[in-house]
């Protein structure tokens, strides 16, 4: 069943249940602070998305930006198998720009919203309910006449009086509406609070069987996916999440969660999904790499521990029988059950079986780069893991077509006198040498970056964690830089601290270099977008 299908099916009640995915990493996720990607990162997690079967894949938000709109439609362009939704605000311009930019998918929705709570209308739109409601019939009936599958979302529903959300609902529906959203916006509701409202809506609006309905819950709670799987037994039958979680503020349903929930748990959640869940995995890893957004280690389905065992008890259970300490098998999601440890003896044979385990593959060039520094590493740590292997490549997928690349890095630091940095660095092909003074071997290697690119970026963000354990681990570090209202974060790894450092806040620049040529520009006629427009 995809998007188009028929809402009887859609609400039926049969014993496997199909339930729509809607991915929204690339709108709702980036919207995380500092999580912005390029066009190119957008591009590639949309591909990997389509191949592992989410159904709908929302690109974006056309009208805020060239570079979103642009992004929008060469996913709508490329994309073989999901529906491509754009989000517009339930403003004439926005739903103009957002049907030109996925016009070109093969099955194109436009994805409008507006807000329906007392505390929204009153103190962010100014307006009454019946001006809502008019402003529903009128952009409703508008994105309808650009494409045939339209969503509209009633922000904040949750705390919209329930007569007030079936007034509008009804009035979505019938100005052509083919999926209503009704989001936890500031994840405020419990399970029970939210099964219930779906399943008062549906009962209570006419032409409800017309429609599909969707949950789409932020965690500022820890609820998100507890409700939106609650939402299922109300009569949803599409959730709207995101990789990892991501989304604004504590994020949002996390798909791995509600895709595995559903197939770990069929005796209590008689459904399917059409999601491939080897790839889960995989995906985690693009959008962490690109997002900038570490994986807690901890976190379900596909965190570094979810399938580690340290406990004697657990292992000695682990060694007896899997089922005694894990609920799904590692494979299922993508993760191998054992770890083979790779050495400095280890050939190019070996270590391109042990990139095909881990998702990789790398072109010729890019793959005697890997190797080279797998050797080099393999040189200076003891035993090297598949996290120091998946860093590895990650750093160096991340830092391929850089105009500028830390090429040596030296620092004096101490107690006895000033930290110095002495760096070199490929600028275009030119290798340029300069030292720097600072107040720590941190401040000296950056201000050493600086005088050879100089620039006017802040950092809001430097961070450092280990890859593996051991003193030998290599640490990953993850650098945010501001410059003019644009963000861009970068990532470095390597088993020295300061030289994963030099790389992260170089591939920041890098980054920063690029969406200086990607203004945000909001289109002639459009109001300009305030904080708190989003569902």
């Amino acid at each position: 069943m995809n998007a188009q299908t028929s809402s009887a099916d859609a609400v039926s009640a049969s014993a496997r249940d199909r339930v729509i995915i809607f991915d929204t990493t690339l709108r709702d996720g980036e919207q995380s602070a500092g999580a912005s990607m390029t066009y190119d990162e957008k591009l590639q997690v949309a591909e990997l998305l389509d191949a592992m079967g989410v159904d709908i894949i929302e690109a974006g938000f056309p009208i805020a930006s060239i570079g979103d709109f642009e992004a929008v439609s060469e996913i709508a362009r490329n994309t073989q198998n999901a529906v491509i939704a754009g989000l517009a605000r339930a403003i004439p311009a926005d739903i103009a720009r957002c049907g030109e930019a996925v016009r070109h998918a093969r099955r194109p929705r436009i994805h409008t919203f507006v807000s329906t709570s007392p505390i929204h209308l009153k103190y962010q739109m100014n307006k009454s309910l019946d001006q809502v409601i008019e402003i529903i019939n009128a952009t409703v009936a508008q994105a309808r006449g650009l494409v045939e599958d339209v969503e509209w979302s009633a922000m904040d529903a949750t705390r919209t009086p329930i007569d007030d959300l079936c007034r509008c609902v009804e009035a979505a529906i019938r100005c052509g509406a083919t999926t209503i959203n009704l989001p936890d916006t500031v994840g405020y509701a419990t399970p029970e609070e939210y099964e219930a409202m779906f399943r008062q809506v549906i009962e209570r609006v006419p032409g409800a069987d017309k429609a599909i309905f969707s949950a789409h819950c932020h965690d500022d709670l820890g609820l998100a996916t507890a409700n939106s799987l609650a939402a299922l037994r109300g009569g949803a039958r599409q959730i709207e999440c995101t990789i990892n979680g991501l989304g604004e503020r504590a994020g949002n349903a996390s798909l791995e969660e509600v895709v595995m929930a559903i197939r770990t748990r069929a005796d209590r959640l008689p459904y399917v999904t059409g999601v491939k869940t080897p790839m889960l995995v995989q995906a985690s890893r693009l959008v962490s790499a690109v997002s900038g957004f570490a994986v807690q280690y901890n976190k379900a389905i596909v965190g570094k521990n979810a399938f580690a065992h340290e406990s004697g008890i657990h292992q000695d259970g682990m060694l007896k029988n899997n089922e005694t300490y894990e609920i799904m098998r590692p494979e299922d999601v993508g993760v191998r059950a054992t770890n083979l440890v790779m050495g400095k003896h280890s050939g190019r044979h070996a270590f391109k079986e042990k990139l095909k385990e881990l998702g990789f593959e790398l072109g010729d060039n890019a793959f005697e780069d890997a190797f080279r520094r797998f050797k080099d590493l393999a040189d200076r740590k003891k035993h090297v893991y598949d996290e120091d292997i998946e860093a590895l490549v990650e750093d160096e997928i991340s830092s391929a077509g850089e105009s500028v690349k830390v090429m040596a890095l030296t620092v004096i630091a101490g107690t006895g006198g000033p930290q110095k940095a002495i760096i070199t660095m490929d600028v275009n092909g030119t290798h340029v040498t300069k030292e720097a003074n600072g107040t720590g071997p941190v401040d000296a290697t950056f201000n050493a970056i600086t005088s050879i690119w100089p620039h006017q970026a802040k950092l809001s963000l430097y961070q450092v964690h280990a890859v593996t354990e051991g003193t030998d681990a290599q640490a990953e570090v993850s650098v945010r830089l501001e410059e003019n209202g644009r963000i861009a974060t970068g990532r470095g790894a390597d088993v020295d601290t300061l030289v994963a450092s030099a790389k992260a806040y170089v591939s920041a620049l890098n980054k920063l270099t690029v969406r200086r040529q990607s203004p945000i520009v909001n289109v002639a006629g459009a109001e300009p977008i305030r904080i708190g427009e989003r569902v």
